[in-house]
C-alpha cells in the first residue's frame, strides 16, 4: 500500500460541549485525519486518477492549480506519491502555513498579492488567469478545480462514510461552499440514501452571494468565492446559511478549548450553522458537519496566533 491507500475513513464525533441542550445532535467528521490535514486528499486523488486514466496527464507530465492551500497541499501529495511536477498559484491571503506544507511536498508556487490578506472576488479570478497561463505549457494537465467535475466524485465516498457510521441515522447535512464540490458529492449519495435528509449550504455573511447578495471580502478560507460556483447544484440544496467571519473564528478557538477539536475557521463556520439547523430541528434528530481540515494549517493566523510574555 502507498499512502494514498490512507484516504478516507475518517472518524465521526458528537459536539458535547458547543452545542446547546435541548437540541439536535450534531456529529462533527474529522477530515483533518487524512493524510495533509485536509479532506481536500480525497478530491486530490480523484482528479489525479481520473486524468491518468483517460490519457490528460501522462508519465512525467507536470500539474498546474490555482488554491488558497488545502487542494496545492493536497496535490502535492498526490504528485509526489505518482511523480509528477506540481505548479501552484496561491496568494498571501492564506495562511503562511498552508504554503509551507505545499512546497515542503515539492509544489512550485507563485504568489499572486491579495488586499490586505483579504478573500476576494478579484483575487479569485486572478489566481485563476495566472493558472491558465502556466497551464498553456506543453506537457501540462490544469486541474481546474472549479470547473471540473471529477473532484465531485472524489467526495462520494465521504457520503458513504457519513451513511454507514451514522447507520443511516443523519437528518440535515451541513457545510461550507467553496468550488461546492465536496458538499455536491456527499450530498449526492447521502440524497441516494434518504431523500428527505436536509441539505444546508454554508457562506460567508460577508460575501453572501448564494443567498442572492453582493460579494465582499472575508477571512473563511476555502469558502466564498465571490460568485457562484459553476459546480454549485441549487436542486441539491434545501437551505443556504451565512456566517460571519468573526463568529466562525470564535466556534473554532471554542472548539479547540471546549470540545478538543483543533480545526480552522471554515470548520467553525459549519459548526455555527449546524447548531442554528440544531435548535430548529430540535431533540431526536441528528446533524452532520465537516471538520474539513487541521487547526495547525492556521496557527500564524490571527485565530490562534499569540503573543508570548515573559518573566522579567
Amino acid at each position: 500500500m502507498d499512502i494514498l491507500h490512507a484516504i478516507g475513513n475518517t472518524s465521526i464525533v458528537r459536539l458535547r460541549k458547543v452545542v446547546p441542550a435541548d437540541r439536535a445532535e450534531v456529529l462533527a467528521k474529522l477530515e483533518w485525519e487524512n493524510p495533509t490535514g485536509s479532506m481536500k486528499d480525497r478530491m486530490a486523488r480523484a482528479v489525479i486518477a481520473r486524468a491518468e486514466e483517460d490519457g490528460r496527464l501522462k508519465p512525467g507530465g507536470t500539474v498546474v492549480e490555482y488554491t488558497g492551500g488545502s487542494t496545492g497541499t493536497s496535490l502535492a501529495l498526490v504528485c509526489a506519491d505518482r511523480g509528477y511536477r506540481l505548479r501552484i498559484v496561491t496568494s498571501d491571503a492564506f495562511s503562511r502555513e498552508k504554503r509551507d506544507q505545499m512546497a515542503a511536498l515539492g509544489a512550485e508556487l507563485t504568489l499572486v498579492r491579495s488586499e490586505d490578506g483579504l478573500t476576494t472576488k478579484k483575487l479569485i479570478l486572478d489566481m485563476i488567469e495566472a493558472a491558465r497561463v502556466l497551464s498553456r505549457e506543453p506537457g501540462t494537465f490544469w486541474t481546474d478545480q472549479l470547473h471540473n467535475p471529477d473532484t465531485i466524485t472524489g467526495y462520494h465516498a465521504l457520503g458513504e462514510e457519513i451513511w454507514a457510521q451514522t447507520e443511516g441515522q443523519v437528518d440535515a447535512f451541513v457545510h461550507g461552499v467553496g468550488t461546492a464540490a465536496s458538499l455536491r458529492g456527499a450530498a449526492t449519495v447521502l440524497k441516494r440514501h434518504k431523500p428527505g435528509i436536509r441539505i444546508v449550504a454554508v457562506e460567508p455573511a460577508e460575501s453572501s452571494v448564494l443567498l442572492g447578495g453582493t460579494a465582499g471580502a472575508h477571512k473563511i478560507e476555502g469558502v466564498g468565492i465571490g460568485y457562484v460556483p459553476p459546480l454549485w447544484d441549487p436542486a441539491l440544496v434545501d437551505e443556504i446559511v451565512a456566517v460571519k467571519t468573526d463568529d466562525a473564528k470564535d466556534m473554532a478557538r471554542r472548539m479547540a478549548r471546549e470540545e478538543g477539536l483543533f480545526a480552522g475557521t471554515s470548520s467553525g463556520a459549519n459548526v455555527v450553522a449546524a447548531i442554528r439547523i440544531a435548535e430548529r430541528l430540535g431533540p431526536g434528530a441528528r446533524v452532520v458537519t465537516l471538520m474539513v481540515d487541521s487547526g495547525l494549517k492556521y496557527l500564524g493566523t490571527d485565530v490562534y496566533r499569540r503573543e508570548d510574555s515573559f518573566v522579567s
